[in-house]
């Protein structure tokens, strides 16, 4: 290692300490340094915590520091902020509290040994003063963060319920920070606090930049509050706190937008709430909840098996099955036929599993169900016996079977292309009671073209039911172009902005792997009906739309208002219709699934 520079102006400083080749004393000299920084008022302060926020980040299992007592001069650093408003505002000293709290939530990010030792040094109560506002939305978010991470761990999280106003604090956040962040900074440019606008871009950015990171930052304080709630809810005695009415109803909205799309936020703590009996209750008695469960569940979003999650443990209690029965079944109907979505195997099984044991149930008097959704069980599990038989079948009766199918098929084909779109739509259900259930991708293209025929016929729900089944079985889940396009413009028609912007930027993206010819984006560019959309569900996505309508603000983007009005909207969806069209508006007949065996029909390529 380098030797301590002697032409450095500042005794003991700590980067001079850090180059110190003897490991004992520089371990002194680290020790002196945490134990004396606190009563320090010397200039350039930030420099040494700005360099240990790095290294924290870069390392944060790295023992050295905890050891060395560096929680202890964080948390001495924060008070100090909170207390000495002359020292704060000295200097480059505003930075100081902001960069102590991310190091500490660093530190304790992997490690709980290293949070024990947080909780011991006594870095708690200062998080907490910092979460209650004390300072800036800034400071809260990391202080919200570092709170989630002491909470995740058994032997910290106590300490962390003993302060009783954190579980309360966090509800308030989740629900207020876009607002917060939307009012204090993101709104009024020329009020923005300078050292806001050099965290959020490290002084690398312009006015754009700054709107930019805001706009992720806010989503990650929502979230981590979310996170932090998440640990609480695993308590049953904290749900009661929890399950509010007023916060229930705001989650399924709370989704991180697409800046922190990893996050699992509102439905991840729904998750959490319906795990245990007493949070399904008042899940069970919104009805707005199941509503936006039910879509989330059949969206294409990464966290929709959460959602079929919850769906399936509100049905298996007896306490909440008879209140949401009605409004559930057809969306898990819709869903039986998918097998995985990503790490989670055999969905659909469960799905089919638990509607059966509903069926039963009734037959025991312990539920009550409606004769539409006792009808729409019993034909799901008919489809399931009806696999069983055709896996018993002689080729080639299956053969004739997936022959009459394609038949009548083109008859929808040609009623559909004379205008006859009822007429369509029922031969396309006629060809669906033919196909064998194990031909999947024709099965995909019957839905796919039915579900084109209820959004020309105004029946969005109709469409959406019919593409998510297309999307189901096909192979892999969730990646069947057309579908996606289909139901992105039935999600819009019934204003649901989130899930049709998912669908259509998926839709996009399979554009641009695809190598059929209608699909495929030509010279790299999206279909404009296809940009057209995105940038109008992007608007009415934006996380802050709420907060800015509420204050009066407008987008940065432009304040051109809802572009799309009716007029514009039917031209687009006719205009993407006759590209349709243009090949009879059906989809090829691709070869079957590979599970199909021998009977494969070599003269079904085109329509």
């Amino acid at each position: 290692m380098e030797k301590v520079s002697s032409d450095c102006p500042y005794p003991g400083c700590f980067f001079c300490v850090m180059k110190e080749g003897n490991p004992s004393k520089r371990r002194a000299s680290i020790l002196k340094f945490f134990r004396e920084l606190p009563s320090q008022d010397d200039d350039g302060q930030v420099l040494p915590i700005s360099g240990l926020w790095n290294t924290a980040m870069a390392h944060p299992n790295d023992p050295e520091f905890i050891e060395l007592g560096i929680f202890e001069c964080m948390s001495a650093l924060i008070w100090k902020g909170l207390k000495n408003r002359r020292w704060l505002s000295h200097d480059q000293n505003i930075y100081i509290p902001y960069y102590a709290a991310h190091i500490i939530g660093s530190y304790t990010m992997n490690m709980e040994e290293f949070a024990e030792s947080a909780v011991h040094a006594g870095v708690i109560p200062p998080l907490v003063e910092l979460l209650r506002g004390r300072l800036t939305w800034v400071e809260q978010r990391v202080a919200v963060r570092a709170l989630g991470h002491l909470a995740t761990y058994t032997s910290t999280f106590p300490a962390v319920a003993s302060h009783g106003e954190i579980l309360e604090l966090s509800i308030q956040l989740a629900m207020s920070s876009l607002e917060i962040v939307y009012s204090h900074f993101y709104q009024f440019v020329d009020r923005r606090l300078s050292y806001h606008c050099d965290l959020l871009t490290r002084g690398m950015g312009g006015v754009e930049m700054e709107s930019r990171k805001a706009e992720e930052w806010a989503s990650q304080l929502q979230c981590w509050s979310l996170q932090l709630i998440n640990c609480f809810a695993f308590k049953p005695e904290f749900l009661p706190t929890i399950c509010k009415p007023e916060f229930l109803v705001k989650l399924p909205g709370m989704w991180g937008g697409l800046v922190n799309e990893n996050s699992p936020a509102g439905i991840g703590l729904l998750r959490t709430i319906c795990h245990h009996k007493l949070g399904r209750a008042p899940v069970a008695n919104c009805p707005s909840i199941i509503e936006a469960l039910c879509n989330i569940a059949r969206s294409s979003d990464d966290w929709q098996y959460m959602a079929i999650d919850c769906l399936l443990w509100l049905l298996q209690d007896p306490n909440t099955c008879h209140k949401v029965i009605d409004k559930v079944v057809p969306a898990l109907v819709d869903l039986a036929e998918i097998t995985t979505l990503g790490d989670h195997k055999k969905l659909g099984d469960s799905i089919v599993g638990v509607l059966q044991d509903c069926i039963e149930s009734q037959g025991s008097g312990r539920s009550t169900i409606s004769s539409r959704t006792k009808e729409q069980i019993e034909e799901l599990l008919n489809s399931k016996q009806r696999l069983k038989w055709e896996k018993n079948m002689p080729k080639e009766d299956l053969h004739i079977k997936q022959a009459a199918a394609l038949v009548v098929k083109l008859e929808g084909n040609s009623l559909f292309s004379s205008g006859n779109i009822s007429g369509a739509a029922l031969k396309y259900s006629e060809a669906l009671s033919l196909c064998p259930m194990r031909s999947k991708k024709e099965r995909v293209v019957l839905y796919s073209n039915r579900a084109q025929c209820h959004l020309l016929l105004q029946q969005p729900l109709a469409a959406i039911s019919d593409a998510t089944r297309a999307l189901c079985l096909h192979n892999p889940v969730n990646r069947h172009a057309k579908s996606l396009w289909r139901r992105a413009q039935a999600y819009d028609m019934l204003g649901l902005a989130k899930e049709s912007l998912l669908d259509a930027i998926l839709f996009i993206n399979e554009c641009s792997q695809s190598n059929d010819p209608d699909l495929s984006l030509r010279q790299n560019k999206v279909p404009d009906y296809a940009e057209r959309l995105v940038k109008k569900q992007m608007r009415a996505a934006w996380l802050f739309r709420e907060a800015a309508i509420k204050h009066g603000g407008v987008h940065s983007q432009g304040d051109g208002g809802d572009m799309y009005g009716p007029e514009t909207d039917d031209s687009e969806w006719e205009t993407a219709s006759e590209s349709d069209a243009e090949n009879d508006g059906r989809d090829d007949i691709g070869d079957d699934d590979d599970d199909d065996g021998d009977w494969k029909e070599d003269d079904e390529k085109k329509d």
